[in-house]
């Protein structure tokens, strides 16, 4: 859980993502990188997390 005396709805929105089986996960990548990604997904119309599931999957379905 949070530390200190998170709010009602911090705490809600973590006990969901637990139990949803979500987690935040950290990358440093170059910047020009993520911009040029950031655009490419709005010009798509989809999220960055969506893109980056799907293609995480295609990836792990080709390495079985």
């Amino acid at each position: 859980m949070p530390v200190g005396s998170p709010k009602p709805q911090t705490v809600a929105t973590k006990k969901y993502e637990k139990k949803a089986g979500f987690v935040s996960k950290s990358y440093k990548l170059r910047k020009e990188l993520t911009d040029q990604f950031a655009e490419a997904c709005d010009k798509a119309g989809v999220s960055q997390a969506a893109q980056l599931t799907k293609m995480m999957k295609e990836f792990i379905e080709q390495q079985e």
